[in-house]
């Protein structure tokens, strides 16, 4: 019997064997793979999710259908609570049930309005503010107006300009043309003959058209919260209201033979030269480019209307606290809370050059300005010499700064990939075309923050430091990694210090890189007194009090409602940056998320071993000395929101938070 078995089994054909034994031989990708999925099985990183992408036209339409909702109620409506009161009837683009809006509401939050004071000012939201039951007087409706605090907004005439490419920059590109970084080719008008330049300049004697061509900058006004200004600016991030009149729009002009009439057009009150530069739909080409050569030509043959460095308006930063640029969390609210906690400099978030010479409002947003930032720079990030020039001179006629700094140390992918950021490290002579082209064309100061070099252990910043005080910088921040480094290991201040040394007289040097308390500022200002100043970014992040702590000198064992009562501060200012409405309180809420992924790193004095607490230590799980400590300790996503909810109310629903930056909160499984 068993050998008959035998024998039948082996007449039987032979299965093959399962795929999963044919696997190719382990490599280092492959491990890394299978480590990856034994993660994912045991619910410790999540696969990201595939999310279909929508086309431009779709997220027009879902705007569009958003705005008639009754959710969106229109501002005019909100702020009189008439139905009557809207200019375009039944053609506005928002909602005008009001009933509806009314039910489906959230309730009030707890708290004051951030816009009404007892000085008869209103809340510009109205029937829209979270905060509607603290109105008073006429059901919480009323005509009165709160003067705005904070300037820089990009008025709706210069973003038309920019929208359809018609800006024109006369003095950054006579600057690039006299630099020899504006080919034949970069032009897009057409030249005339010597005797058409010839006209044109009488033209512009009779006028009395000034030397640079540039008409009044300076123009700062943001549009007002209603039916025409949610038409013009469309999704505004910023969402910040203003009281300032708008500029009328300007009228246009009558081109005859080779100019127009100096008088005002229309009773617009705008001069004809105005017009004429800043509006070149109503004037011909060739007048804007004769105009251009001459520029460049005077410039050229007479080399006093240049303005030499030294003559230039400087900032001593030497011993100023100075914050640094932060993306996503420095944002206005956040540099409010360091000014009041005793910064001297602050400086707005990075922006991208191509997004503000397109009129991005999300991107304008970046340059507002509070009134307590008494001294304010922007900083600006561009690959090419004409978009950083002509972007500097933007900057300069409609905003209000203090110094403009080019940012030539970002690490982000996206950013070095386009050439701009660290890549420029690696082009010498791309930074010095950029730094002398926007030093030529503004008066104000110009400062770049570098990184020591682009590959770790190859520095290069200490052979370039001596020409980019020539080349015109006012300051230069060096921060002690390079971008292969990003944010890892300790940053080199033995290499700033060098850089420090070498640098000529006319040039300012600060350091950047883990300074996370007085004793480590003491160290870096008393090693290398040839150091202006140092900048702090994380540091600030973590514990924006350390300002304080740096300026009386002491170690300040902060209590949990202290810390408490600083992230009321920010929640306030940020609901009359972003607005008190339930935009602007979801707004404030995802900004405050933000700046809470770094907060919970921050470990009391008072429980602290080895005091300082250094800013790459990751300490391990702690009880707080009271239940807020210990919330305000934990790493988890699921407690920083419910830390928003005790300062904004709850949430809604199927509400998520991810931080931006990669932290330990991001790979659990509780955050989503």
């Amino acid at each position: 019997m068993l050998a008959e078995k035998i024998a039948a089994a082996s007449l039987q054909p032979i299965k093959t064997l399962p795929p999963i034994l044919h696997a190719p031989p382990i490599t280092p990708s492959t491990k890394t793979h299978a480590l990856t999925e034994q993660k994912q099985n045991r619910g410790c990183l999540q696969p990201p999710m595939a999310k279909e992408k929508k086309s431009k036209r779709q997220l027009k339409r879902e705007r569009q259908q958003e705005k008639k909702s009754a959710v969106s109620l229109c501002p005019e409506l909100a702020k009189t609570g008439n139905v009557d009161s809207c200019p375009y009837k039944n053609n506005c683009r928002f909602n005008h049930d009001l009933e509806a809006f009314k039910a489906q509401k959230p309730e009030d939050l707890e708290g004051e309005c951030p816009f009404v004071d007892g000085e008869g000012s209103c809340c510009p939201y109205g029937l829209a503010c979270r905060f509607y039951g603290t109105h008073k007087g006429n059901d919480g409706v009323r005509n009165g107006k709160k003067q705005r605090s904070e300037i820089n907004g990009l008025s709706k005439d210069v973003q038309k300009l920019l929208w359809k490419n018609k800006m024109k920059f006369l003095k950054a590109d006579s600057v690039l043309k006299s630099l020899g970084l504006m080919g034949p080719g970069k032009s897009k008008v057409k030249k005339v003959d010597e005797e058409e330049v010839e006209k044109v300049v009488d033209a512009n004697d009779s006028h009395g058209t000034n030397e640079n061509g540039c008409g009044d900058g300076g123009n700062e006004s943001a549009g007002k919260l209603d039916c025409t200004a949610e038409e013009l600016a469309g999704d505004d991030v910023d969402g910040a209201l203003t009281d300032e009149v708008r500029p009328q729009k300007k009228a246009k002009a009558a081109v005859e033979g080779n100019g127009c009439s100096g008088e005002e057009v229309n009773g617009s009150g705008i001069p004809e030269k105005d017009i004429e530069i800043n509006c070149p739909l109503e004037t011909e080409p060739e007048l804007v480019t004769d105009k251009l050569e001459v520029i460049a030509d005077i410039v050229e043959t007479d080399g006093s209307l240049k303005l030499h460095p030294r003559e230039k308006k400087l900032i001593d930063f030497r011993g100023k606290l100075f914050l640094a640029p932060l993306t996503t969390v420095g944002n206005l609210p956040f540099r409010r809370v360091c000014k009041t906690l005793g910064a001297d400099v602050t400086c707005g978030e990075m922006a991208m050059c191509t997004n503000l010479l397109q009129g991005q409002a999300s991107e304008w947003a970046l340059l507002r300005r509070h009134s307590s930032e008494d001294l304010f720079g922007v900083q600006i990030c561009g690959a090419y010499p004409d978009t950083v020039t002509r972007t500097a001179e933007l900057i300069d006629q409609e905003c209000t700064v203090d110094f403009i700094d080019i940012n030539m140390g970002c690490p982000i992918d996206i950013v070095v990939n386009k050439g701009a950021g660290s890549s420029l490290l690696t082009k010498p002579m791309r930074m010095k075309s950029i730094i002398e082209a926007t030093s030529g064309t503004v008066e104000k100061p110009i400062t770049v923050k570098v990184r020591t070099g682009y590959f770790e252990g190859k520095n290069r910043i200490d052979s370039l430091i001596v020409d980019i005080g020539k080349w015109g910088a006012s300051a230069v921040t060096i921060h002690g990694r390079s971008r292969q480094q990003r944010y890892s290991k300790l940053a080199d201040w033995d290499y700033i210090y060098q850089c420090a040394r070498k640098s000529p007289d006319s040039l300012q040097v600060l350091g950047n890189g883990d300074v996370f308390s007085f004793v480590d500022w003491n160290k870096h200002r008393s090693d290398c007194p040839e150091l202006s100043s140092c900048m702090i970014a994380r540091g600030a992040l973590i514990k924006p009090w350390i300002f304080t702590e740096i300026k009386e000198q002491r170690h300040w064992d902060i209590s949990s409602g202290e810390r408490l009562n600083i992230l009321k501060d920010y929640v306030r200012s940020g609901l009359e940056h972003w607005g008190s409405d339930t935009k602007g309180v979801e707004t404030t809420r995802h900004f405050l998320l933000e700046w809470l992924s770094y907060t919970y790193r921050y470990v009391p004095v008072g429980l602290l071993d080895v005091i300082p607490q250094r800013l790459n230590w990751r300490p391990p799980s702690y009880y707080g000395r009271d239940d807020l400590e210990t919330l305000m300790a934990s790493d988890s996503a699921a407690d920083w929101i419910r830390i928003s909810e005790m300062l904004l109310g709850k949430v809604p629903d199927s509400f998520t938070f991810a931080p931006k930056h990669k932290s330990n909160a991001y790979d659990r499984a509780e955050n989503g």
